[in-house]
């Protein structure tokens, strides 16, 4: 697979028509001459360019899916795929129609495996919702079809795929997004022998019909997080560690998380091999796993479509010991973030150096500020990320007692009521017997609001059973904090008084 930097899900342009040509040529190389024309393209932009999506990998179309809207009576007549297209005019198209119909949908093959064709479909969905239509149509292609064409019907090979008995790489896909099967159409379209010229005609439904229609990509209000409470536990090397994180990225990217928050210095398993070195050896050891840690959560990142939030691992650099993470976008970019204030325990074993760094990052879900344990218990510092517009904090911690959970709790519940943001914290829980300086741990996940009428009354939104290895799924509303901002009870950010003081950032000597 080729090396990933950037991943982008926008409207088609024209200028993308030679990549989507040269890709769509890849897509379809078992049907010659299947690409569009550029003015097939370009009558496509003129009517319904908001329908009309690509997926770039580093700047390269690499994938898309293309739009038009129909009655549904359109729909529900036979028709075939000249039909529906107006013999490749177009025509057909709708504004006052009810139904998304998809006429094309391809991913280059050299960039399968990634989702990138979830995201699509995720894209349509969210299209179908924000235009107010009724429903997601189109038909099908099922082109394992010609393996079994001799001994069943295309009704029993589609009964045989839904229960999973079969495997079409079409169909397959198709069902799991959440279509499901209208009927089978022959002579759909022409050509696909693979199919013996069948086709499936499938439909998404919108349970939203008839609420107010919102422009494409527009910013959500509702964000759900997702917060992973970890169990230490002993890992072979780091292709365990791997194998442990993808499967929980994969619960909260199952449940529509846009973001995945992991633990502080959940590596510290890895210090296992080294525990014959000192402390501070065995933490500069693990160091060596943070840049391939960085690129392999990268990947997950494009593939479960979510914001990861690595937690923290040890970083050298120039013979200084760092604590940090990352922020691996769904967009394929990352930024580190690093531990500002160091404990006294982490700089007696470890050795380990404050960062100087104090900023707040712009995701597609809004700004938000990473602050890793120690950093919570000084206000100062999550009250700057507030003037820079922060909504939600996100705290990565390890504490190996409850005195020292009951400070992260409480202040991270303090920043949360003095900044009026969300506040997410992520621990880990369990022992690690083998590794020195990291016996026990005590954690309870958790997140925390603000305290006014629209947030829970004890400011907890959601937490985790304490020590226990478990995943926690909260949704929070940004639009509640813009409420809170201008109309609360209290008005604590516009109600300082800045005649009297104030807090700045210092430029790093």
């Amino acid at each position: 697979m080729p090396q990933i930097n950037t991943v982008e899900l926008r409207n088609l342009r024209i200028e993308d028509y030679n990549e989507l040509k040269s890709s769509m040529v890849e897509a379809y190389s078992e049907m010659a001459g299947s690409y569009w024309k550029e003015h097939h393209i370009q009558k496509l932009l003129a009517i319904f360019p908001e329908g009309q999506l690509v997926i770039l990998v580093d700047g390269k179309v690499v994938g898309s899916a293309l739009s038009l809207i129909v009655t549904s009576k359109q729909v529900l007549a036979n028709h075939s795929y000249t039909d529906i297209t107006g013999n490749y005019t177009f025509s057909t198209h709708n504004p006052s129609g009810d139904v998304l119909y998809g006429i094309d949908v391809f991913i280059h093959p050299d960039y399968r495996g990634l989702r990138l064709g979830r995201r699509l479909y995720d894209s349509r969905k969210e299209l179908c919702e924000q235009l107010n239509l009724s429903a997601i149509v189109f038909a099908g292609r099922i082109p394992n079809y010609t393996e079994h064409a001799a001994t069943m019907t295309p009704k029993a090979y589609i009964e045989k795929v839904r229960l999973k008995d079969l495997y079409d790489p079409v169909l397959s896909f198709q069902l799991s997004n959440d279509f499901h099967v209208i009927r089978v159409m022959k002579n759909y379209l022409v050509g696909d022998a693979a199919s013996q010229d069948y086709a499936v005609l499938l439909e998404w439904n919108n349970i939203y019909y008839d609420e107010s229609p919102k422009l494409i990509n527009v910013r959500k209000s509702v964000i759900r997080l997702g917060l992973v409470q970890w169990q230490m536990r002993p890992l072979a090397n780091l292709d365990a560690l791997f194998e442990q994180s993808e499967f929980f990225i994969d619960v909260v990217s199952g449940y529509g998380s846009d973001f995945a928050l992991f633990p502080e210095l959940f590596i510290a398993p890895l210090m296992a091999d080294f525990n014959h070195l000192s402390e501070s050896d065995a933490i500069r050891e693990i160091a060596q796993y943070c840049d391939p840690i960085r690129k392999r959560f990268q990947e997950f990142a494009i593939s479960y479509n979510i914001n990861i939030i690595t937690g923290s691992m040890p970083y050298l650099e120039n013979g200084m010991l760092y604590n940090v993470g990352f922020l691996c976008k769904r967009d394929g970019s990352s930024e580190m973030y690093t531990k500002i204030h160091i404990t006294p325990n982490e700089v007696q074993y470890w050795g380990m150096k404050g960062g100087s760094q104090i900023k707040t990052f712009d995701t597609d879900c809004g700004k938000i500020g990473i602050m890793i344990c120690y950093d919570i218990e000084f206000p100062e510092l999550s009250r700057l990320l507030a003037d820079e517009g922060m909504e939600i904090l996100f705290v990565p911690f390890l504490t190996d007692t409850q005195n020292g959970y009951t400070r992260v709790k409480h202040c991270a519940q303090a920043r949360a009521i003095e900044n009026e943001c969300y506040v997410a914290i992520a621990g880990c829980v369990g022992n690690l017997p083998k590794v020195n300086n990291m016996d026990i741990q005590y954690a309870q996940s958790a997140v925390f609001t603000p305290s006014d009428f629209a947030f829970p009354s004890n400011g907890i939104k959601g937490e985790a059973t304490p020590n226990t290895e478990m995943t926690l799924i909260v949704d929070v509303d940004l639009d509640l904090l813009k409420k809170l901002h201008e109309h609360g009870s209290v008005r604590i950010l516009k109600d300082r008084r800045h005649d009297l003081y104030k807090i700045s950032k210092l430029k790093p000597k």
